[in-house]
């Protein structure tokens, strides 16, 4: 997997400040989106066991609330199994820190058994996300009043609250 960027003082994509890693690759080319050159699975570097270590060291500091996952596409197949590794070991080393992530999948259709992106990592990577924000970006349902998504069409899913 690739990578576009990580930001280590996020405040956009989630509550508090986070560190926020950009996946690359995605095959939903929505009009308008923000980082459309994350499209593309070779765009940025390789995610490497340096990089990973580098995510976790960056998330010690207490004011770190948590983790974001987005893109590109983290539910793209090709994606899953790395960051469902990260994801793991953030939820092993930091219980008390949230993981939001963010995709243009649907959970209840694309991310079930029998789904588009569904894999044999899917559902492990779905038990360590707290906050899902599902759906495409769609440029006619853009609104910039919105916290922690693009268009009205994108739905905040609190994962947790439905495994308690």
């Amino acid at each position: 997997m690739n990578y576009g960027k990580i930001k280590n003082c996020d405040i956009a994509n989630g509550p508090g400040v986070r560190i926020s890693l950009f996946v690359s690759g995605c095959r939903h080319h929505c009009k308008g989106c923000f980082n459309a050159e994350a499209w593309s699975f070779d765009y940025g570097k390789p995610f490497t066991a340096e990089t990973e270590q580098s995510i976790l060291d960056l998330l010690r500091p207490d004011y770190i609330q948590g983790f974001t996952a987005l893109g590109g596409e983290p539910f793209e197949p090709e994606n899953q199994p790395t960051v469902t590794g990260l994801l793991k070991k953030i939820r092993e080393q930091y219980p008390k820190k949230d993981i939001w992530c963010y995709t243009g999948y649907l959970y209840d259709v694309d991310l079930v058994p029998g789904g588009r992106v569904y894999t044999g990592v899917t559902e492990e990577m779905l038990s360590y996300i707290d906050v899902l924000v599902d759906g495409e970006f769609i440029e006619a349902e853009k609104d910039i009043s919105l916290q922690f998504r693009g268009s009205r069409n994108q739905r905040i899913l609190t994962l947790s609250q439905s495994r308690s």
